[in-house]
């Protein structure tokens, strides 16, 4: 519509108020309905997204929400899951604490494991390799969020967490237990016919790229925070140690989401990266969902963008990678848009009187030009990457 409105106008200034001849009032018409061809704006915006989505994939981060990866240039705040998304996902056992006379650390290991070698939680794992026999199991059944449960040998034994003993309001008074937690490890407990007999502490390795993490969303004013469902201990050493601004601890699976929400109701735009089954409502509640590619398919399956090389560290990257994206569209519209607006007054002959005149020819070459240019700004996007 601009483009045979300004022809128009064109062809009726030099064809009435100029009083020229049909002729050239027919080359000023066709000279501006050349150059206002929108190549360069329709182009401006889908160049930059084809080149952001292919350079993403390039450097391992796939885009399966286009909107969502738009929105993470406002981001303000990320919040990551703990375990296997800043700590490695794996754990040591460092600790076999005895608390009764009735069992050796040898079958307190035994009964622990035979429960955990069938759940598939990394500190169940943890405990199931390096116990020395594994029982027979009967009637597994996992405590969602605090542990599993399971028949060994006649005795009903459960490994749980320090939240199922509160739950329980189960209360235990040993300094040994207490040091352990004090030092960051997280420390579960293992009930045989409903009494606590042993402690096991395992510690989790922070993944070396998370301190760097932390430090570049700082300096981009973002608030990094954890969700975690271990002990505030646990919590309290992997904020410090990573330099977190904030954390939520002993948080179950189903809450999760919940917190997300919380923040969001701070007024701030919030990203959630997880890996596990419980962080797939964490991640479709949050503003951006980011997903480590080497978690569950449910949590992939849920992200609206996924970090392939599984490192927290690409978190940052495709934060960069978004707001260097609007950039370059808002770039390209204003060359556009701006070119547009010099150009069309000069193909109607505004300079005639200066000896400046276009041919229609010239001005193809011109617009074909500013699409030229338009894709060369797209294509340096890899340099603001």
């Amino acid at each position: 519509m601009i483009a045979l409105g300004a022809g128009a106008v064109t062809l009726f200034a030099w064809l009435v108020l100029a009083n020229r001849d049909f002729a050239f009032a027919i080359e000023r018409t066709v000279t501006v309905m050349v150059i206002t061809c929108p190549h360069a704006l329709g182009l401006a915006v889908p160049l930059v997204v084809a080149v952001s989505t292919a350079l993403a994939a390039k450097n391992g981060l796939l885009i399966r929400n286009r909107a969502a990866f738009e929105r993470a240039r406002k981001l303000q705040a990320v919040i990551f899951d703990k375990t296997g998304t800043l700590t490695e996902g794996r754990f040591a056992v460092t600790d076999t604490l005895v608390l009764t006379k009735d069992i050796d650390e040898i079958e307190l290991l035994n009964y622990a494991a035979s429960v955990d070698a069938h759940s598939e939680h990394p500190i169940a794992n943890a405990i199931a390799s390096v116990a020395k026999e594994r029982l027979p199991l009967e009637g597994f059944k996992a405590i969602p969020g605090k542990g599993a449960e399971g028949r060994v040998n006649g005795k009903e034994v459960k490994v749980v967490s320090p939240g199922y003993l509160r739950e329980q309001n189960i209360v235990i008074n040993d300094r040994r237990v207490e040091q352990l937690q004090a030092e960051g490890k997280t420390v579960v407990f293992t009930l045989l016919n409903g009494t606590v007999v042993g402690a096991i502490a395992l510690a989790g390795v922070i993944r070396p790229e998370s301190k760097q993490t932390i430090a570049a969303l700082k300096e981009m004013n973002i608030r990094c925070m954890m969700l975690t469902g271990d002990n505030r201990q646990v919590a309290k050493w992997v904020s410090e140690q990573v330099g977190l601004d904030e954390y939520f601890a002993e948080v179950l699976p189903q809450d999760k989401a919940a917190k997300v929400k919380e923040v969001q109701g701070r007024g701030l735009v919030v990203a959630m990266t997880g890996d596990g089954v419980n962080d797939a409502p964490a991640l479709a509640q949050a503003d951006v969902g980011i997903a480590i590619g080497a978690g569950t398919d449910v949590a992939v399956e849920t992200a609206d963008i996924i970090l392939v090389r599984s490192n927290p560290l690409d978190t940052v990257a495709i934060i960069k990678l978004a707001r260097a994206t609007y950039r370059k569209m808002v770039q390209n519209l204003i060359w556009a848009t701006g070119y547009n607006t010099f150009a069309i007054p000069l193909a109607a002959g505004a300079l005639y009187s200066y000896g400046l005149l276009l041919t229609p020819a010239l001005g193809a070459v011109l617009m074909s030009l500013s699409t030229v240019i338009v894709a060369i700004n797209a294509k340096l996007l890899h340099m603001a990457h």
